[in-house]
């Protein structure tokens, strides 16, 4: 890839071959705010949890909102690596230094509040959550700076650290020679992930490391099968940043497929199907945590159903809290754990969820201080678009609307 060299003018980006102007899509920030929402109600420890833990299938909000994560960061910077792959690279190990500071902060939380409390007050919920730190303090926090010890619920920002880490040499890649090898690529890993490609990288990093963490201690995501979620959803945002989605060129019969294939993913979720096609029986094969292959169909199935009703998801979603929600997702996403992880402090003894008062005012103040979070984030990136980009005045004064 040539540099702009002094005296060369730099190309715009329009001028990138099968780049038009990028336009902004309330709708993607409306439906992480949703993704938001639904993740939240799965974490707090209430009975609502049961009701939208996986409700249309084998899809949880997880892998909707790192898909949709993966979409916007190809959507909005599929361009720049066509042009500025060094520039792309410092932007992107910026925010995922910023990401990492998040995560240190939450880790300092649960290290010390969370943990003091739950040994002090005998909370059984964070004391599971927290063992291998109370048991293995040291090796736990240089593990968890490591990215290597991750406790429940502090599993998704490492993965989203070490994918975001990658991007940038993806990006540029898929910008010179296209997305069908590194399709094929992630395929491949996520092939040898069902296969225990996790574990021997483990002892691998045990070796290195002398870091004697269990493998259950490093986060219930498996990375090799989950990079083929953030992957795909790349894929898909740089074709949309050029304005030729995948889907579109399905053929039609896919879409009534894909709805049988849901309903029938729907079906054994919920024990309609018979003794021989429920959840304990097809183990392995819809498992989150590993994104097993009957998972797969059904996560790919899901997404032709969305894009087929994407008019009707788009009205349905385009509504607050789930804007301002998905515009503040990062800051949204960690303050969710630290309403999760008061939740879990309210539980006592053998209780693993809170009923009636507890948890509709666990719900109501979760939500509130969410929305309270959102609009401040919202409102301080306004503040500084505005001082950074101030509108430009060639005649006289006028009022100005907006953005």
């Amino acid at each position: 890839m040539e540099h702009s060299s002094p005296g060369r003018p730099k190309h715009s980006l329009r001028s990138v071959p099968g780049f038009g102007r990028l336009q902004r899509r309330p709708e993607l920030d409306a439906l992480r705010g949703l993704f938001l929402v639904w993740m939240t109600l799965t974490h707090l420890p209430t009975h609502f949890s049961d009701l939208v833990n996986q409700p249309f299938g084998f899809i949880s909000s997880a892998e909707g909102f790192v898909f949709l994560s993966a979409l916007l960061v190809a959507r909005l910077y599929i361009r720049q690596a066509a042009e500025e792959g060094p520039a792309l690279r410092i932007k992107l190990w910026q925010r995922a230094l910023r990401i990492y500071a998040y995560h240190l902060i939450l880790l300092t939380l649960a290290f010390t509040m969370a943990a003091a409390f739950a040994v002090v007050a005998h909370r059984l919920a964070l004391t599971n959550l927290l063992n291998f730190y109370l048991a293995h303090p040291i090796p736990a926090i240089i593990g968890s700076l490591l990215l290597i010890y991750c406790p429940p619920l502090l599993d998704i920002l490492p993965m989203y650290v070490i994918f975001l880490l990658l991007t940038p040499w993806l990006l540029s890649l898929a910008a010179r020679r296209g997305w069908t090898g590194i399709l094929t690529g992630s395929g491949l890993i996520w092939l040898l992930a069902q296969f225990g490609l996790r574990s021997w990288m483990h002892d691998f990093v045990v070796r290195i490391t002398h870091l004697q963490i269990p493998l259950q201690e490093t986060g219930a995501f498996n990375l090799f099968a989950w990079q083929l979620v953030w992957i795909s959803g790349m894929w898909i945002g740089a074709a949309s940043a050029q304005g030729r989605l995948p889907f579109a060129r399905l053929p039609r019969f896919v879409y009534p497929v894909s709805a049988a294939i849901c309903l029938f993913f729907i079906g054994v979720r919920h024990n309609w199907l018979g003794s021989h096609l429920t959840m304990p029986a097809l183990g392995l094969s819809i498992d989150k945590w590993q994104i097993g292959p009957l998972r797969l169909i059904n996560l790919m199935a899901f997404c032709c159903i969305v894009y087929w009703s994407r008019k009707l998801v788009t009205r349905l979603v385009l509504i607050e809290p789930f804007l301002t929600l998905g515009k503040a997702s990062l800051e949204v996403f960690c303050a969710h754990l630290v309403f999760v992880f008061v939740g879990l402090a309210l539980l006592y003894g053998e209780v693993s969820q809170l009923h009636g008062f507890y948890a509709a005012g666990l719900i109501a103040f979760t939500f509130i201080g969410l929305i309270l979070v959102a609009a401040r984030e919202v409102r301080r990136k306004r503040q500084e678009k505005a001082a950074a980009d101030p509108p430009l005045k060639t005649g006289p004064p006028a009022t100005y609307s907006s953005r």
